[in-house]
């Protein structure tokens, strides 16, 4: 079978699997509307998500990276979730988190229309600004793979898995799984390192869920509460 039609096939799979993932904080939210109220729940990892689609969706653009069209449709389809989030968060939020979210929003815009215009008008070929754009990816790709730890680090000093629910981490796991083999086929380091590490730190939670589960959970005086976000997924 052609290369490039095995890598279509397993990308329509990851598209799949990455729109799940970004659904999979929406109880969250329901559960803020029904409330009428935040709670303690922060807007910061749909903020980063925020971020990191809006990168991936430039990446994936003709002009910056030809042939990405997968990238571009689950990545542009995440945005729009994580902007139906964020209003929803503003709109029941105190207005100290609304101040917050609108200054770390304002940087965000800024940032991004920086990075367009110097991608654009200071790389002129295809490679230089796959490069720039696609090392932001990276790097900011993989610090979202890195949120996890905290709940690691809960669940190891709890003994429970009460913060890090199976499915997410299940389907988690398939997404990086999917998502590297996708950029194995063709490789694309831009795809492969975030989603490689993704793996792993999915591997590394199944491991602790099958250690913990069942655990006599001991107490934690953390006072945090963990929302339940989508990990980077398919926002490559």
């Amino acid at each position: 079978m052609n290369p490039d039609a095995v890598r279509n096939v397993v990308g329509i799979i990851g598209n799949i699997i990455s729109f799940g993932l970004f659904l999979s904080p929406l109880p969250t939210f329901i559960q803020i509307v029904k409330k009428g109220d935040v709670e303690r729940f922060v807007p910061d990892p749909y903020l980063a998500t925020f971020l990191n689609c809006a990168l991936w969706v430039f990446y994936g653009l003709p002009v910056v990276h030809p042939n990405s069209i997968l990238v571009l449709t689950i990545n542009g389809a995440g945005l729009v979730i994580e902007v139906v989030y964020l209003s929803i968060f503003f709109a029941y939020a105190p207005k100290p988190k609304r101040m917050k979210m609108l200054g770390v929003l304002a940087v965000e815009f800024v940032f991004l229309a920086a990075v367009a215009a110097g991608v654009i008008l200071g790389a002129h070929t295809y490679e230089k600004r796959s490069l720039v754009v696609g090392s932001l990816c990276i790097f900011f790709g993989t610090l979202m793979y890195a949120a996890p730890l905290t709940v690691m680090k809960r669940v190891i000093t709890t003994k429970s898995v009460e913060y890090m629910p199976f499915t997410l981490s299940f389907v988690s796991f398939l997404n990086g799984i999917c998502w590297t083999t996708y950029a194995l086929i063709r490789f694309d380091i831009f795809i492969t390192i975030p989603n490689a590490m993704g793996t792993l730190l999915c591997t590394l939670q199944l491991v602790l869920y099958f250690c913990y589960y069942g655990s006599t959970p001991k107490g934690d005086n953390s006072g945090v509460e963990l929302p339940v976000t989508a990990s980077d997924g398919g926002r490559n």
